[in-house]
């Protein structure tokens, strides 16, 4: 076989190699998943179903629970309130104090109000603050 040929018929080999994928994606009937009639969540939302184990203390004034890098606590019968887990000083992991109403970082003594603003430091940035709404039995976090 001559070099030319090769080169001839290794590039028609790849073009079929990368374009047949395409075609059979390209001919499909359906269009994301034909169970999930629901329209898609907000990828930056979070759902926390208050009747999961992992969030029983939610259920509790003054009870606190983390999920992914954020602490979700309840200050009253109505009001849940997430914000970001980690302390802006050195990224340790705070905890909710609901009688003193503070979140304080077991590291280096920083504390937070239940606002994420810093009361005590060496941290010197707030918390990132997240919306919080309920419905029925969910919590939204975005």
């Amino acid at each position: 076989m001559k070099r030319k040929d090769f080169i001839k018929k290794f590039a028609i080999g790849g073009s079929i190699l990368f374009t047949t994928p395409m075609l059979f994606n390209a001919c499909s009937d359906e269009v994301g998943d034909p169970e999930n009639t629901n329209p898609p969540n907000n990828p930056n939302e979070i759902i926390i179903d208050l009747n999961h184990a992992d969030f029983a203390e939610l259920g509790d004034v003054g009870g606190f629970a983390y999920k992914n890098d954020i602490i979700i606590f309840r200050t009253s019968d109505t009001n849940y309130v997430a914000l970001s887990k980690l302390c802006t000083h050195n990224q340790c992991t705070i905890t909710y104090n609901h009688g003193s109403n503070e979140l304080p970082c077991p590291c280096h003594g920083s504390i937070f109000s239940t606002s994420g603003t810093v009361t005590n430091g060496p941290a010197d940035a707030s918390l990132t603050k997240y919306t919080v709404v309920k419905e029925g039995s969910n919590l939204k976090i975005s």
